[in-house]
């Protein structure tokens, strides 16, 4: 499986606050890289009819994907909304 990151992704993450940005890098970047498989990912809901987009929760901020074949993309990660 090939992993790929949107400029979006990336420029949010930054954002973050340093605990959160730190957090989020771990996971993303270390223990997903290593495994590579979408069932490690905690939460994953499908968005859409296709099986195209998904999120998945981590601590407090939804992270979306794309999915295409072998190809997962990461395109935002931002606070959850209250609600």
């Amino acid at each position: 499986m090939e992993v790929r990151y949107a400029r979006s992704f990336l420029k949010d993450l930054k954002s973050l606050e340093p605990a959160a940005y730190q957090q989020v890098y771990d996971f993303i970047f270390v223990k997903f890289a290593q495994k590579r498989l979408l069932q490690h990912l905690p939460s994953l809901r499908q968005m859409d009819d296709d099986g195209i987009f998904y999120r998945f929760t981590l601590d407090g901020y939804l992270i979306g994907i794309e999915v295409r074949g072998q190809i997962v993309k990461f395109l935002c990660v931002l606070p959850m909304p209250d609600v």
